[in-house]
């Protein structure tokens, strides 16, 4: 079985580089028009899903949408960089809640999983391997990876997973505007443009911590890297200020553009052949994780906001974009998407061999 083939899941061979500049330039302009056209119309987080809304339906229609690996790197860092400007001492204090509720995060991840994962075999007939690993929350390159080792169904797996993120990205800003959360769309700095000689040891500071993750196998090296350096030097007082408005406004598009090319590896006929099961799984997670937060705000100090995003089951970048374009807390955001991501690479596999086989009769 070669699932991967017909899905576009595979790596395919390196374009020519005129090939690849035109894809790239063409991926980022349909990237731009999106995000400035949600903002435009004053819809919460409307950069990043604008973007990320534009640049899926293009790849779904079939445009070959791309962005260069050294341009992802940068964004994600640009991103870290961003989110590490925002530390303050009220949330370094904040930190004496986070074993409560990553506690609780490890409770709702395993039991979004197992949820997701019966809806899938009960209501669409999925073999179980393939169930746990399209409800298993994040750490997508590593579930592509073992869903191909196991033979399980990895198109279906990838509409599953991305689905998930793209509607999270999208919903998740409407849903803190009408709870009265978020800020709306309006585009605003919490600390003013750093100098260039702030930014400079800002930049360095950044490639250097994001290097050392990657060489230790840190995940999301490139974008906790920055944050890790960001958030120390304006912690300690070193540096002030971050990205001016428009480094801001592209780093958000950027973002939100690198989450649409995900589309690109699916195809339309795969897309809607999983749609079903994708939204299905996806609200039952989001139900039992619901119920966590809901038992989290009763008993802890933790902010309802920070929650929501905390214990979405989505993407890392895309969850921490969205904490840094709504003024949520970032380091209890990547700290708890950090958290999750461990616990499922770590625990993923054992779950699979343990419970992953049809015919262990534990559906009986």
């Amino acid at each position: 079985m070669t699932p991967a083939a017909p899905d576009r899941l595979s790596p395919t061979h390196p374009l020519p580089t005129r090939s690849a500049t035109l894809t790239t330039v063409e991926t980022l302009a349909i990237g731009t028009i999106g995000g400035l056209l949600f903002w435009w119309t004053e819809l919460p987080g409307g950069l990043i899903s604008g973007a990320m809304i534009a640049v899926a339906i293009a790849a779904i229609a079939g445009r070959p949408l791309a962005m260069p690996m050294l341009l992802s790197h940068v964004v994600l860092m640009t991103l870290g960089l961003s989110l590490g400007s925002m530390v303050s001492p009220q949330m370094l204090r904040n930190i004496a809640d986070y074993p409560v509720t990553i506690a609780a995060l490890a409770l709702s991840t395993f039991g979004a999983t197992f949820g997701s994962s019966y809806y899938l075999r009960r209501v669409h007939g999925w073999d179980r391997a393939s169930a746990l690993l399209a409800g298993s929350p994040g750490a997508l390159s590593q579930i592509i990876l073992l869903a191909t080792e196991k033979n399980a169904d990895v198109p279906g797996i990838a509409v599953v997973q991305t689905l998930r993120v793209i509607i999270l990205t999208a919903a998740l800003p409407l849903l803190l505007n009408l709870l009265g959360l978020a800020p709306h769309a309006h585009l605003t700095l919490r600390a003013p443009p750093a100098t260039p000689l702030s930014f400079a040891i800002l930049a360095v500071a950044a490639v250097a911590v994001s290097l050392l993750l990657r060489w230790l196998k840190f995940p999301a090296s490139w974008m906790f890297g920055a944050m890790l350096a960001s958030g120390v030097l304006h912690g300690a007082g070193w540096v002030e200020g971050g990205l001016p408005l428009w480094g801001y406004a592209l780093a958000l598009i950027g973002i939100g553009t690198l989450i649409g090319t995900r589309f690109a590896r699916i195809s339309g006929r795969t897309l809607a052949d999983h749609v079903l099961a994708a939204i299905g799984s996806f609200g039952v997670a989001i139900a039992i994780s619901a119920v966590f937060v809901a038992v989290l705000v009763l008993t802890t100090s933790a902010k309802l906001s920070d929650l929501i995003v905390a214990f979405s089951p989505g993407a890392m970048d895309a969850m921490l974009a969205l904490a840094l374009t709504l003024h949520i807390d970032p380091i209890f955001v990547g700290a708890h998407h950090l958290a999750r991501f461990v616990f499922v690479s770590i625990a993923t596999p054992g779950i699979v061999h343990l419970f992953g086989n049809d015919d262990d009769g534990l559906d009986d």
